[in-house]
Parts: C-alpha cells; sequence; structure tokens
C-alpha cells in the first residue's frame, strides 16, 4: 500500500480577538485510509502571549498513513478556544484544511469562523458569554450545508508541515 507521513507543527494562530487561546485538532481521512503511527488528534496548550498578536503553540504533529486510494485525502479540522480569567471555555472559531498532497515542506494558513446565530444569540453572547457551537462537527470538513450557515470569521491558524510519499510509484501515482 502507498503511505504517508505527515510530519510538522502547529506553530499558532493570529487574528483573534484576545488571548489565552488553544486549539482542539484532528486529522480526518476516508475508509480506504488507515493509521500506522502517531495520533490523528490532540490538543495544544492555553498560550497568553503579552505583547504580540501571534499565540504560539508548536504542538508537534507526527503521523503516518496507509492508503489504497487517493479519496478521501487526510483534512485537518480545529476548534479554536478561549480560557477567561476565570477558567471559563469559549468557543472562537472552527476551520478545517485539505492536507498538501505533494512531498515537500509546505507553510499552510488555515482561516477560522465560528457561527453567529440570531441577533438575540449576539446579545447574550456580549453579557452572558459562551455562543453558538456546530453539534456535528462532521459538517464543518465533509458537508454542503456549511453555505447555510450565518458566520463571522476570525483568525488564522499556522501550520509548517512535512509531506514525505512512499511507493505511490508502484501503484501508478506520479506526483
Amino acid at each position: 500500500m502507498a503511505e504517508v507521513h505527515i510530519i510538522g507543527e502547529i506553530v499558532g494562530a493570529s487574528g483573534f480577538p484576545s488571548h489565552n487561546l488553544y486549539c482542539k485538532w484532528s486529522i480526518h481521512t476516508e475508509n480506504s485510509w488507515r493509521l500506522l503511527e502517531g495520533n490523528h488528534q490532540g490538543q495544544t496548550q492555553v498560550d497568553n502571549p503579552q505583547n504580540e498578536d501571534l499565540a504560539v503553540w508548536d504542538h508537534p504533529i507526527d503521523v503516518h498513513y496507509a492508503t489504497k486510494s487517493l479519496y478521501g485525502w487526510p483534512k485537518m479540522y480545529f476548534e479554536v478556544w478561549h480560557q477567561d480569567a476565570f477558567a471559563r471555555h469559549e468557543l472562537y472559531g472552527y476551520g478545517f484544511c485539505n492536507l498538501p498532497t505533494s512531498p515537500g515542506t509546505h507553510e499552510v494558513q488555515c482561516v477560522t469562523w465560528r457561527p453567529t446565530g440570531t441577533f438575540q444569540d449576539q446579545i447574550r453572547q456580549v453579557f452572558v458569554g459562551g455562543g453558538m457551537e456546530i453539534k456535528d462537527s462532521s459538517v464543518i470538513y465533509t458537508s454542503n450545508d456549511r453555505c447555510n450557515l450565518h458566520t463571522i470569521a476570525m483568525g488564522t491558524i499556522h501550520l509548517q508541515l512535512g509531506i514525505i510519499l512512499r511507493h505511490f510509484d508502484k501503484y501508478g501515482v506520479e506526483y
């Protein structure tokens, strides 16, 4: 079977309205893909940059997949969360990106967004906290229903990834 190694890091995030951010992430594939080694999901630490716009996570990613098909190439899914002074957690954004298909080193930017809800929901969020969350996260990276969501743009997640492809030539795949 052909193999894909994904090695790199979630560098951090920028452009969010406040600090104390952390990120939950996962890698999603279709049934023809099999995880050989590594963690396909995780969570970064909380970072509170004092004088910078960039929350630095430097969270490592090291996964190894085997596949019979190019269908369902890996995608990364993100949730960015904010932790306030009272240790309450508020969703700041969702995002996903397709991982690069060519071997080599890549810098990937993943833009994020969050659902806004109705005007009443927005007012409630300002005074009470919390916010709208999506019940089924698979809608974010698999569905065409995203176009029906009312959202607001949030920040950007920065990734540095190395992609290594192995045995693709044996299966007639040129890159």
